[in-house]
This record gives structure tokens, sequence and C-alpha cells, in this order.
């Protein structure tokens, strides 16, 4: 017998409700590419835009009806391009991804040679053959690492780039706790005609911040982002360049390259989050570093091996545990879970499988959304003690964790819909 509507609606409803509540009032969030947005942002996020086209560039879209849309887009953009200190922003990739996928597109054809590091040193999926760069049908060469310094070897990579020539050389990290050397990669890889593509995604809120070197500043020629991790806006992409002549090519890899609609409703939430980076982002991202930085000197002091020990544990707002000896990543992030500590499994460096990795990866950003400082990351600390050290039962430190999560539920570093008299504004409150 088929389940009646009411009966499958009021499930989704009750699933939404617990999720909402789980994951928002319940649970200490480390997930290293997520983050909340302000509750101005996400007031404005459901809007009448989520429903509509709009094939091409503002002014010269394909659609009838786009003329506030385009408003929005240009000054996303214009507020991005400002604060990232960028001659050019789009907005239009739909996620950090197709922001990747429309880089290289832009400046490559199908056999050329891509630089970048195995998903086991940090790259990203999107920088190897298993996804960008194998759809688009290019060759790979493993950017050369430099384990002692946990970042990539300067000198080999600049033998590399000019024995190899790749056509471009891929930077930035999923997994990222130190700069890359943007400059000196840079300069070698102009030296011989390659382009130099810095992925941001995780550390654009720190670089808006002040907290992290900024690659436009530093010769990158196309820095491409997601919109969701540090950068606490709504889920999307965002491509930057400084080059002229890379523009037009950009704008047709974009469109109609590898996108088609925007999802132009996310367009007012990313202008309000981008104005409160500009207002907020100094403090919020140097907050962020300090709880990364004492979350990992917590760990370490209560017996746990805590990468880049020598390195000072981290510059950006990631913190890696090696856990092999705990039983690894995949069983460590599961016992987290059943005590309400979200956090993901991890390949570490000389690790094969990312099934059963030995590591776990640690981002403080959301949490530092929700105002704990240093304080909170020590008591988060005692909490994975208890669970993989002290091997105590999750369940009975889960009611902990709940009962310290209480005090931190509200946005910070951001605005509120009351500070600005919203009436009859979201779809919500629309009048019949």
């Amino acid at each position: 017998m088929k389940e009646s509507p009411e009966s499958i609606i009021s499930r989704v409803i009750e699933l939404t409700r617990i999720h909402n509540r789980w994951r928002r009032t319940e649970t200490i969030n480390l997930i290293a590419s997520e983050n909340v947005m302000s509750p101005l942002a996400e007031y404005l996020y459901l809007n009448d835009m989520m429903g509509r086209y709009a094939e091409g560039a503002p002014g010269k879209k394909l659609y009838q009806g786009t003329y506030f849309m385009d408003q929005l887009e240009q000054l996303c953009c214009k507020l991005l391009a400002e604060l990232f200190n960028a001659r050019y922003a789009d907005v239009r990739p739909v996620s950090g991804t197709v922001a990747n996928i429309a880089a290289l597109y832009a400046v490559t054809e199908a056999g050329d040679l891509v630089a970048s590091l195995p998903i086991s040193l940090g790259g990203h999926i999107s920088h190897r053959k298993v996804g960008a760069v194998g759809v688009l049908r290019l060759r790979t060469v493993n950017l050369p690492w430099d384990n002692d310094n946990f970042n990539i070897d300067v000198d080999e990579a600049v033998k590399l780039i000019r024995e190899t020539r790749p056509r471009a050389v891929i930077l930035g990290a999923s997994v990222y706790l130190f700069p890359h050397p943007v400059r000196e990669i840079a300069e070698a890889a102009h030296e011989v005609g390659t382009y130099v593509i810095h992925d941001s995604a995780h550390v654009l809120g720190l670089i808006a911040g002040k907290a992290f070197p900024n690659p436009i500043e530093q010769g990158c020629d196309i820095m491409t982002a997601s919109t969701h991790k540090t950068f606490p806006g709504p889920q999307g992409g965002v491509i930057f360049t400084n080059r002229e002549d890379l523009i037009e090519k950009l704008d047709k890899a974009v469109f109609p390259g590898v996108t088609s609609n925007y999802h132009q409703h996310r367009y007012p939430s990313l202008a309000v989050t981008t104005v409160e980076m500009r207002e907020f982002g100094v403090d919020y991202a140097s907050q962020v570093v300090r709880n990364a930085r004492r979350l990992a000197e917590a760990l370490h002091e209560l017996g746990f091996r805590v990468l880049c020990e020598h390195l000072g544990f981290t510059k950006s707002h990631q913190v890696l545990l090696d856990v092999r000896e705990l039983g690894g990543g995949s069983k460590c992030a599961v016992l987290l879970e059943q005590a309400n500590i979200i956090v993901n499994k991890n390949m570490l460096p000389g690790d094969k499988s990312p099934e059963d990795p030995s590591g776990i990866r640690i981002g403080v950003q959301e949490m530092t959304r929700f105002g704990m400082t240093e304080q909170e990351m020590e008591r988060i600390a005692e909490f994975f003690y208890r669970v993989l050290i002290k091997k105590e039962e999750p369940s009975r430190v889960r009611r902990d964790v709940i009962e310290f999560r209480r005090s931190f539920t509200e946005v910070k570093y951001g605005f509120r819909p009351d500070e600005f008299n919203l009436t009859e504004l979201t779809l919500l409150e629309l009048k019949k």
C-alpha cells in the first residue's frame, strides 16, 4: 500500500527538524569544509531567484526577467574583487569544483600536462584524474613534497616545472595546514609559460581576514574558491584573476563552457557575507587560526599524535591527527560522531586507501563562528581524549557535549535581520 502524501511530508518535516536541532544546537561540528551563514544571510537565502534561469553575462542574459538578478550578480563580483584585491571576480560557478573545471578549461586543452598534489598529500579530487583533470582529458604529474615541512618542495618543484613545462600548476589543497609557496612557484612557472591556479576553497575566509597570504597578490594567474568553508557564505564557487588576457577566456569557460544556470538565489546571501567579511573578517580569521593552534596544542598535551608539532601544528583552520594507533580514521570518526563530535576521516602521507585512512581532519571555523575561543578548544580536546584514548562510552560523553554546546548557538561575526527592519521580503513573508 502506498504511503500517503501526509505521512511522507510529515516524515520529511520531522527529519529536517531533527537534523537542524542536532547539527545546530547539539553537536560540535569540526568538518573543515563546512560553515554556517549569519542570520541575515540565511534569511535572504529563501527567495524567488531559486527557480529562475539567467544564462549569460549581466546585461546579456539569454532570458528575460533577469534585471535585478544581474544587479545582484554584479554587486557580488564587485564586492569580492575589492575584498581580494582582484580585477575580476566571477560568482557564476555553482561550486568550487565547477570553478576549478572552468579555470582549467580556460587555459588547457585535452592532453596537456598539469602538475598537482596527490590526494594523499592534500590535493583535492578536482586536481586529479579522478576528478576535473580527468574529465578534461588532462595528464598529471605530481608536485614534489617535503614531508619535514609538510609542504611542496620548492626546489624540486621548480626543477620539475622547468623540465616538464606543464600547462598549469594547481596549488592550494583540501588538507592545507601551511601556505603553499605561491610566489616561488609562480616565478618558475611564468618562465616557461605555465599558468598557476590556486584553489583557495578552504582558506578563502582566512585570506579575506588577512590571516593567510593572498595568492592573487603573490602572482598566481587564477584563484578559485568555494564560498562556504572558512568563507561563511552560501554554497557556491568563485573565480578571480588579475590578468586582463584571461578574463574573456574565463568568461567563456564559465558560460557556455561548464555552467548553464547559476543558482542565483545565493547571490543576496553571498553579497551579505562578503560585506560581513569586510567588516568582521579580520577578527574572525585571527580567532580561527588561534583556535586551531590551541586545539592542536591541547590535543598534543593529552597524548594525541598531532601532525607538525615542530612547525607549530598549523597556520590555518585545520588540525591533523594521526590515529592509526587508536583504530584508524574510519573507526575514530564513527566513535566521535556517536559522542556528537563531527569530523572526517582523512588520508595522511603514506596512506593508500581513502576508505581506511590513518588520519582525522579537523576544522574549527564553524565553532569559531558560534563564539568559541581558545578556552573552548581545550574542552573539545578533553572530549576527544575521553572518547578515543580513555575509551569512555560515547553516549556518556554525548550528554556532556550537548550541555556544552547549549552555550554556543548564536552566530557571531555577522548581521541579524532585526538590524535592518526587514519586512515582507522573503517568500515566507509574501502576502497572499
